[in-house]
């Protein structure tokens, strides 16, 4: 009875992908690695969905259990079982790393969530620090050139031609190259 429930269960998870998950299989191999990694991960979801319902339903048992329901329950048992069995089995497969933070506010009883808001909150205003600093140099460079200007006005001016040259050098290389101003390449979209 086990082996042919876990065979079942491991041909729901993957026929399960939402639309032709055994169809895309064979595609997924052939295809690009992220493709599959999508796929994985679509199985293992499926997989956890699965082995929810099937606690859902273990629990359902387990609160109104008589001696009628204890051949139920054992089926219902061995489901589970095997459901993570194959939930594990489909996991191997899929590369997820997950911070250790997240894991010790799961473990606290708290939300995940709190995580992504508190890095996101961290970057921000590490954002914020850079934009200052930034900023102070700007005004800094700023308030040089015009100090320079007053003292050494020639030595300015063709600090400020070469500048603009180099400037339009690089402009016109980027655009002889595809290459965007901060280094990224353009990328031709397709219709």
């Amino acid at each position: 009875m086990d082996s042919s429930q876990n065979s079942s269960s491991a041909s729901g998870a993957t026929t399960g992908g939402g639309g032709g998950g055994t169809g895309n299989g064979g595609m997924g191999q052939s295809s690009d690695p992220n493709e599959e990694g999508k796929q994985n991960l679509n199985q293992v979801i499926n997989s956890i969905d699965k082995t929810l319902g099937l606690l859902h339903q273990l629990h359902l048992t387990v609160s109104s259990f008589s001696v009628a329901s204890q051949l139920p329950l054992l089926q219902r048992l061995n489901a589970v079982v095997s459901e993570l069995d194959t939930m594990q089995r489909l996991a191997e497969n899929c590369n997820i790393q997950v911070p250790m933070e997240v894991v010790n506010l799961i473990d606290d009883g708290k939300n995940p969530d709190e995580f992504t808001r508190d890095v996101i909150n961290s970057c921000i205003a590490r954002n914020q620090i850079t934009k200052g600093k930034t900023d102070a140099f700007k005004s800094m460079r700023k308030h040089l050139l015009e100090e320079l200007e007053q003292t050494f006005p020639e030595e300015v001016e063709a600090y400020r031609d070469i500048r603009a040259t180099s400037a339009a050098e690089s402009k016109r290389l980027a655009q002889a190259q595809s290459v965007l101003p901060n280094g990224d390449v353009k990328v031709k979209t397709e219709h």
